[in-house]
């Protein structure tokens, strides 16, 4: 008998929407202060969850809902750079 297993569903940090985990991009604060995407979903850290949009990016970036989800102000060179990594990482997968 298969049990009927649970997906885990995340709110999208830009636009609010909910979704399964696996198709969501998620952010982390890392133990050392780092913000990256985390490709895999498992690293350790405080994460966020973005859909595969850039308007919801850029909902996050200007409401401020990255600092508040990752609890740390983050410098306009590092939302740059997330920026830049998000834009490559879509592209390679949507």
């Amino acid at each position: 008998m298969v049990k009927n297993l649970k997906m885990p569903i995340r709110t999208c940090i830009g636009c609010k929407c909910k979704k399964p985990k696996k198709e969501m991009i998620r952010i982390i604060r890392t133990p050392d202060g780092k913000i990256e995407i985390d490709k895999t979903g498992k690293k350790s850290g405080r994460g966020a969850y973005l859909c595969g949009k850039v308007k919801c990016l850029d909902a996050a970036f200007r409401e401020n809902s990255l600092n508040k989800s990752l609890k740390q102000d983050i410098p306009l060179v590092m939302l740059d750079e997330l920026r830049k990594t998000f834009l490559n990482n879509i592209s390679e997968n949507y």
